[in-house]
């Protein structure tokens, strides 16, 4: 079975910094080549943030590029986004996803007051 669990989120004032995880069960998870990030605000569809390959190549959406960096460590079964300068608009759920499989963490929280 496999479960992708997300932690780290939090309430942070505008300008903060968060760590989010993704652990990640079942090493058929981690030797599928790419991981993502996505996350839904309120009354907002779902959005891609940003995803990393198995070999590290990474893409960002516009609005995170230069703020957020997302990351993986293969021998720990663990993908981060290390998110800087949160901003309001920030504040939503993000969910771990494998695309390729189909598989979705059950979010975490993140809250961006100004």
């Amino acid at each position: 079975q496999v479960q992708l669990v997300e932690s780290g989120g939090g309430l942070v004032q505008a300008g903060g910094s968060l760590r989010l995880s993704c652990a990640a069960s079942g090493s058929i998870v981690f030797r599928v080549d790419s991981m993502a990030w996505f996350r839904q605000a309120p009354e907002k569809q779902r959005e891609l943030v940003a995803a990393i390959t198995r070999g590290g190549s990474t893409t960002y959406a516009d609005f995170v590029k230069g703020r957020f960096t997302i990351s993986r460590d293969n021998a720990k079964n663990t993908m981060y986004l290390q998110m800087n300068s949160l901003q309001p608009g920030d504040t939503a759920v993000y969910y771990c996803v494998v695309p390729a499989l189909g598989y979705w963490g059950q979010g975490t929280q993140v809250i961006v007051s100004s």
